[in-house]
């Protein structure tokens, strides 16, 4: 392998000690991240062999143009900067979570002298207790819902004083204990919510026999009413409970971790089980899997994973043995504040059962999350239902487009469109748009470019008359509904572009809100906000989030493109002409160079010194 000459001599300076190495390319992006105990073995292997690397490795090293690195003391710190690398740079080359966003957390304002409940993205040291992370705020909401049932606590903004003379309508509907009026006092209050911390933990019996002991002196006392509050809390708690299932004999809490793949993504299954009992679970896709081994993505969600959790159990189990047990274990151990974990492979017994177990649910979670929406008819005709009723729409909105815009510091600006008809995605019709006349970072006059070009399309559609011709039936139909990513600011452009057009009140328009998924509508001040478990909102939701997928992936490609014409306009006796020629004819540099003198021969344009010129500049 020829390596650059700027490259030799970087990897002749390496030094023999733990750290972290960067790769970048040519435009200075980071493209891997990796850590090393000898930073000079471990990076001067990437150039030695290249037979012994994969495909995907491969084309890591083809792409590196610079390397940095960052010396520490111990392995042990070369794993933590690693992971805070990858979640800073979130490079193509490493595998990495899916989701491009912090995971939502239930936070509990424990500093707080009433502590309320709240759902945040970040976990900060401010006295706060942290649970999660969950895959999703309805995840979130859904659990706070439970809880409120059965410990009353706090939402409002009021200053506690108990001297309130009234308490709100929560507390009439047994959804607020109302210290506000005195009815709890600041310590039964905090007890309150240190049950349900425990709660959350899967710390349950020991909740239930205090209660338990609470109401029989209130009953002896004759305080019915505060024994029927405390009996009511315990049925809630034991109706819950009864879901969790008991699947240990053993009181350790511990975390089963397994995982199924498809397609070049994998999906790791989390039971977490607190006391034998599994308390919940939670699914998390991952991305760049697709040369790597089933124990190397492994490894790489558990940092990715742990390093964002609240809490870290006492035994973690997993399907097989990863490289990096020791070192990860020895990490988790700081995460508990120095108490033992251990890592554990099960070969027989329970443990080998809950692996199992985990790995058939993850089969099936990859599968529905594939299925789900084409499946179930229902639910996409109670979706469709609840928009035409939000959007006061004679009929349902049957054809539903959506589009976001994608780039990165303005170059290679790529607008998508994406159509879901009858409530789910038709990807026949969806269409991108390389944006054209807009110079830098300005998405609101991108969006504007893709829209204009959009119906400019239809009203040609409409237009013509020649049969013979083919036409793009994407555009041959307008959408019932409009939807653009980025809230007032895009739909004011989307309104201009119909406006100019002549189609107002052709369609509805929205521009949807991402933080608090609020619909904007031309004119209106007030949003349209749908229910927060309503089939509407995840048909928007899922329709914003394929608009998003669709413009990242349209950006890459172009992306990518770009950068291949690049490497092709450094050969000499190489233009526009016979670079498109070339691009066409094998699609990319790595084709290029596999083909045979006879092969590139037959490209036009293409004779003996270019093709020597091809194999100097580009191997």
């Amino acid at each position: 392998m020829e390596i650059p000459a700027n490259l030799q001599g970087i990897l002749e300076n390496l030094p023999q000690k733990p750290g972290c190495y960067i790769y970048k390319n040519s435009s200075g992006t980071v493209i891997y991240v990796g850590k090393a105990i000898n930073l000079r073995n471990r990076v001067r292997s990437y150039f030695q062999n290249e037979n012994r690397l994969d495909f995907k490795t491969r084309q890591l090293v083809k792409h590196i143009c610079h390397i940095e690195w960052i010396v520490v003391g111990s392995e042990l710190e070369a794993l933590i900067l690693e992971m805070n690398l990858i979640k800073r740079y979130r490079p193509q080359y490493n595998i990495r979570l899916k989701d491009d966003k912090r995971y939502p957390y239930i936070k509990v304002h424990w500093a707080a002298p009433f502590p309320k409940l709240t759902i945040t993205r970040l976990m900060a040291d401010d006295g706060s207790r942290y649970f999660g992370p969950y895959t999703s705020v309805w995840a979130v909401h859904q659990t706070l819902d439970v809880l409120r049932r059965i410990f009353p606590y706090l939402t409002c903004d009021r200053e506690i004083t108990g001297l309130d003379k009234r308490a709100c309508l929560y507390h009439d509907i047994k959804l607020c204990t109302a210290p506000c009026i005195g009815a709890i006092d600041q310590a039964a209050y905090r007890i309150m919510i240190n049950d349900l911390c425990e709660f959350l933990h899967g710390r349950t019996d020991p909740i239930v026999n205090r209660l338990r002991k609470e109401m029989m002196t209130a009953s002896k006392e004759m305080n019915f009413e505060r024994a029927a509050i405390v009996r009511d809390q315990i049925q809630a708690i034991e109706k819950v409970v009864e879901k969790q299932k008991v699947i240990c004999s053993d009181q350790v809490d511990s975390d089963v971790i397994a995982m199924a793949r498809a397609d070049g993504e994998a999906c790791v299954q989390i039971f977490f089980i607190r006391s034998g009992k599994l308390i919940g679970r939670e699914y998390f896709i991952l991305e760049g899997t697709e040369e790597a081994n089933d124990s190397e993505v492994v490894s790489q969600f558990l940092k990715q994973f742990y390093v964002e959790a609240a809490t870290v159990p006492t035994q973690v189990l997993l399907p097989e043995e990863i490289e990096e047990h020791r070192i990860i274990e020895e990490w988790l151990n700081t995460r508990r504040g120095g108490e033992k974990v251990r890592i554990m492979i099960p070969a027989t017994g329970q443990g080998k059962d809950l692996v199992e177990m985990a790995a058939s649910n993850a089969v099936e979670t990859l599968t529905s999350l594939r299925n789900q929406w084409q499946a179930d008819t229902n639910k996409q005709t109670e979706a469709l239902t609840e928009l035409q009723q939000a959007f006061q729409m004679e009929e349902p909105p049957n054809r539903i487009e959506c589009f976001d815009i994608s780039n990165t510091q303005g170059t290679n600006s790529v607008a998508s469109m994406v159509v879901f008809e009858q409530g789910v995605p038709n990807k026949k019709m969806y269409r991108r748009f390389n944006i054209q006349t807009v110079e830098g970072p300005d998405d609101f006059a991108s969006m504007e470019e893709a829209l204009t070009r959009r119906f400019k399309r239809w009203l040609a559609y409409q237009e013509q008359t020649d049969i013979g011709k083919k036409r793009d039936d994407s555009f041959g139909r307008l959408p019932d509904l409009l939807i653009v990513d980025g809230g007032k600011g895009q739909l004011s452009r989307a309104v201009r572009v119909v406006d100019e057009l002549g189609l107002t009140g052709m369609f509805r328009l929205a521009g949807l809100a991402k933080q608090e998924e609020e619909l904007f509508l031309p004119h209106q001040f007030a949003p349209i906000i749908l229910p927060r478990h309503s089939q509407g909102l995840y048909l928007v939701q899922r329709v914003r989030d394929e608009a998003h997928r669709f413009a990242i992936t349209a950006h890459r490609a172009r992306r990518t493109k770009e950068g291949l014409a690049s490497r092709l306009d450094k050969v000499k006796g190489i233009g526009p002409a016979k670079r498109k020629a070339l691009l066409k004819q094998f699609g990319s540099i790595e084709n290029i160079l596999a083909a045979s003198d006879e092969q590139l021969a037959a490209v036009p344009g293409i004779n003996t010194e270019v093709i020597s010129s091809i194999r100097s500049t580009l191997t």
